[in-house]
């Protein structure tokens, strides 16, 4: 273990800061400034935090992958990525994202000032070797990522660690794992969803059933700019691709309309897969316009959860959360109290398992080569 000139404690190329009697990020910079003399304000080097709020942008690089982030045709999504959108919100700033083709290539990014800071699973001795220092992500709990699938190299990589932004960023991760955020948000990016029996019946289903609806998922998903692959792991989690498919409860179809939606869509015959390609995909946008106002990713986890138990339903969840003074509008607040009181509503977990899903077979389509040239 080395120590720098601040006294804090560093791990060769992580930093942990022990911050936790602050409850605030805003608090913990304030108190990084409070004791300077008046003329440091004037002489002083503007410091990477005050940059950042001063720009009112929050500049982050990533390295594409199953724990940082997944690259879909119109949004961004991942655990790494959300908690860093996170940051920049609690900042109260815009976000910034760049993609770089591999944790070198991302660290030199910070090192040359194009970035704030790396979202990576680089090694240790990479961080270090670029001269950088190393956040971990997990706030020392790295026990939730291993439990989800979630690398336990996933971090954040600064510049300075004597620089507020690095201590702000690790008060905001303490602050999170402190209310259950954190782990809450690495189960809804559960890795495990699909053990290696379902991928294989997955992989075996999506390559024979999609190809024969393909055009359709593409014409339709085209006409109301959606990702096809999107709208086909729609279809998958609805019925396996399966346009014969019915349930106890007479919904019908590929995308499992029932009879009022189907007629509100203008489809005539559930049981053909172009019209009810056609019909979930219009109700899907209907849903997305409806939580137009939530920034993406959430937007369309809202909408996946619009889609399945009603919007009608998911708004008083939503005027319920509210209620008990979190924010309706945060998808990781919202699957926090599903996921809490699914036991007494069966609903909610039906929900929950139903966004989850979807999310694992898109996820699981992009990062398969074979399935994606399908």
């Amino acid at each position: 273990m080395r120590h720098n000139s601040d006294g804090l404690s560093l791990k060769p190329a992580f930093a942990f800061f022990q911050l936790n009697r602050f409850s605030s990020t805003c608090r913990i910079a304030l108190l990084s400034t409070l004791f300077l003399p008046l003329h440091s304000f004037s002489s002083s080097p503007v410091t990477q935090y005050e940059h950042v709020v001063g720009k009112k942008t929050l500049t982050v690089v990533g390295v594409e992958g199953g724990s940082t982030f997944f690259k879909e045709d119109q949004f961004l999504h991942g655990f790494g990525y959300d908690l860093a959108r996170a940051y920049a919100t609690d900042l109260n700033v815009n976000f910034k994202f760049k993609s770089a083709p591999n944790s070198a290539a991302a660290l030199d990014m910070v090192k040359k000032g194009q970035a704030d800071f790396a979202l990576t699973t680089a090694q240790p001795d990479l961080i270090e070797k670029k001269s950088l220092i190393a956040l971990d992500i997990s706030c020392g709990d790295q026990k939730t990522l291993s439990q989800y699938g979630l690398s336990t190299n996933l971090s954040w990589s600064f510049k300075d660690a004597t620089d507020p932004i690095a201590a702000t960023a690790n008060g905001f991760i303490c602050s999170n794992k402190q209310q259950g955020t954190l782990s809450k948000l690495a189960a809804f990016y559960d890795r495990n969803v699909m053990n290696k029996t379902a991928q294989q019946v997955f992989y075996r289903d999506i390559s024979k059933r999609l190809p024969i609806y393909k055009a359709s998922f593409q014409k339709t998903a085209k006409k109301h700019q959606l990702d096809w692959h999107l709208l086909a792991a729609i279809g998958y989690q609805e019925s396996y691709l399966n346009p014969a498919s019915v349930s106890p409860t007479g919904v019908t179809g590929l995308m499992m309309l029932t009879q009022g939606t189907a007629r509100e869509m203008g489809v005539v015959d559930r049981r053909d897969p172009t019209q009810s390609i056609q019909g979930g995909a219009q109700y899907f946008r209907l849903m997305l316009t409806q939580y137009k106002h939530i920034a993406k990713p959430d937007q369309v986890w809202f909408a996946l959860a619009a889609y399945n138990m009603g919007p009608g339903a998911l708004d008083k969840v939503r005027n319920t959360v509210k209620r008990k003074g979190h924010n309706p509008d945060s998808w990781v607040d919202v699957y926090q109290y599903l996921s809490s009181n699914s036991r007494a509503n069966p609903r909610y977990k039906q929900c929950i398992t139903y966004v989850t899903r979807i999310r694992a077979y898109l996820e699981n389509i992009k990062q398969n080569q074979q399935l994606a040239r399908i």
